[in-house]
């Protein structure tokens, strides 16, 4: 049974005590999801299902493949397929579409995550697609020090599943506008941008991206070609984000917990 991204299976849980227990157990859901552009795959994702077209439209736009709200003409899941795909595959039609990003894009998800790309390479790539960032102001630490908190109780399948990242995002006073769940980092990351495209409020400069895992490389990229350019995180970046960071002028923040942070880069106080 799948109720809202959740599943259920029966186990057998071993106690302390030695005995045994027979339950049913609440699962977070993962799928794949195909996304295409113009008829053309363009990535398969594992996600949790759920605002699978917010989804789409997050990893376009933060790949650098569409760059604003006008381009998208369309977007909608396929019908014309299996039945087992149904729900499975997103459709997406743009005009203007980049499609030198496209095919970046469609090389670096069918790689694996060690595909040789050497730290600087990819530094160079990414900055030459991310827009100018708005300068940061210097932000207060005990903002930055409430979202994890804020970002945990806009978790609701996290509390039945366990099974979940989240990305939120915030103003700089600490106002959540948006908090969205995946069972992947980066999903949950997309569904959150792509929700603002949908919207059509674009970029997302002025925000703060809070993050219930750890900053790497992509999430930094993600921030940066929406206009963030405040990342804050539960756990620990990567040195080619905080290379990323630096390079771009934004705030980067990590190992946010119990009213203490590490600041990579930027101003707080």
């Amino acid at each position: 049974m799948s109720i809202s991204g959740q599943s259920q299976r029966a186990i057998i849980r071993l106690q302390s005590d030695g005995s045994r227990k027979e339950l049913a157990d609440q699962l977070v859901v993962e799928e794949p999801l195909e996304i295409r552009l113009d008829g053309v795959s363009i990535a398969v994702v594992m996600r949790t299902p759920g605002d699978d077209i917010a989804l789409a439209l997050g990893f376009l736009f933060s790949e650098g493949v569409l760059k604003h709200p006008d381009q998208v003409l369309s977007v909608e899941h396929c019908q014309d397929v299996t039945e087992d795909a149904q729900g499975n595959i997103v459709q997406v039609r743009a005009a203007g579409a980049d499609q030198q990003a496209a095919e970046h894009a469609r090389r670096q998800v069918y790689a694996s995550s060690s595909c040789g790309l050497c730290g600087k390479t990819t530094l160079d790539a990414v900055r030459l697609l991310a827009p100018p960032l708005e300068p940061c102001p210097t932000l207060r630490a005990s903002v930055l020090s409430s979202l994890p908190a804020q970002l945990r109780a806009n978790q609701s399948l996290f509390e039945s599943t366990g099974g979940l990242h989240a990305a939120g995002l915030f103003t700089y006073e600490g106002d959540v506008r948006l908090v969205r769940e995946d069972i992947g980092r980066h999903n949950a990351c997309d569904k959150v941008i792509g929700s603002y495209v949908m919207r059509e409020e674009w970029p997302l400069s002025g925000h703060v991206l809070a993050l219930s895992g750890r900053a790497s490389f992509e999430m930094m990229q993600k921030a940066a070609m929406a206009g963030i350019g405040v990342v804050a995180a539960v756990s620990a970046p990567s040195s080619l984000a905080v290379d990323f960071a630096r390079e771009l002028g934004m705030t980067l923040v990590g190992f946010v917990r119990d009213n203490s942070m590490n600041v990579y880069t930027g101003s707080v106080t």
